[in-house]
């Protein structure tokens, strides 16, 4: 089973090789499809000069554009089975792909989400958030995602979403931003596509060291839901 995996980049100077090096180690058949989202740090050029004949596919954006542009620039290149979302930071994982595609294999799921909450203790886990706000902005958009679509997820914001690959293809995605979570969500909601959660480890970064969504993009999340459950299905 074949799993594309996009890495959306802006601005990860400090981390993009490691995370790179990660993903390439993983034991999965894969594909690699990196986005530049117009990087003024010197990771586009890291990304070409040491990576280029190691990933399939590079693609630079000329101007920056948003994680979900990023995203909607790669979906025309993917062929693998599933399709996974990764940061381009170190908060999540990619050791942690084979949980995902055994679950996929096992329990024919189409969609499944790795909870960074699922089994642990809430506040035990706040270090990994930064900070008690963060847990209780994440309970309360993924309360409100799980209202109006009916869901009943505990961590409906996180990234990594694995959804299988022409159904991820088949979504006419349109955010450009950090709105792409709950848009997925909701879309995958309104085909009445079931979403299996596991636990999965986290280790969050503060704003000093590059976290880049803000209160505003738990706004902008709660209107995308609305807009795509009610009124663009």
């Amino acid at each position: 089973m074949k799993l594309t995996v996009i890495i959306p980049v802006y601005n990860e100077i400090n981390s993009i090789d490691i995370l790179l090096e990660k993903v390439l180690e993983t034991n999965v058949e894969k594909q690699i499809i990196v986005v530049d989202d117009c990087s003024t740090d010197g990771s586009r050029e890291k990304i070409i000069k040491k990576f280029k004949d190691k990933i399939d596919n590079i693609i630079l954006h000329e101007r920056n554009q948003g994680k979900g542009a990023a995203i909607i620039s790669a979906q025309k290149y993917i062929n693998g089975n599933y399709v996974i979302i990764q940061d381009a930071d170190l908060e999540y994982d990619p050791t942690q792909y084979k949980l995902f595609l055994n679950e996929a294999k096992e329990n024919k799921y189409k969609a499944i989400y790795g909870s960074r909450v699922l089994k642990k203790d809430r506040f035990s886990n706040a270090q990994n958030f930064s900070h008690k706000t963060r847990i209780w902005g994440n309970l309360f958009l993924t309360f409100i995602s799980n209202l109006i679509n009916n869901q009943n997820l505990t961590d409906a914001h996180t990234c990594y979403k694995m959804v299988e690959a022409q159904l991820f293809k088949s979504l006419k995605l349109k955010e450009k931003g950090f709105a792409f979570c709950p848009e997925v969500t909701t879309k995958l909601s309104n085909l009445g596509i079931n979403i299996l959660e596991i636990p999965i480890n986290y280790q969050g970064r503060t704003y000093k060291e590059g976290k880049k969504i803000k209160a505003i993009d738990g706004l902008k999340a709660i209107v995308a839901l609305i807009r795509y459950r009610f009124f663009e299905k």
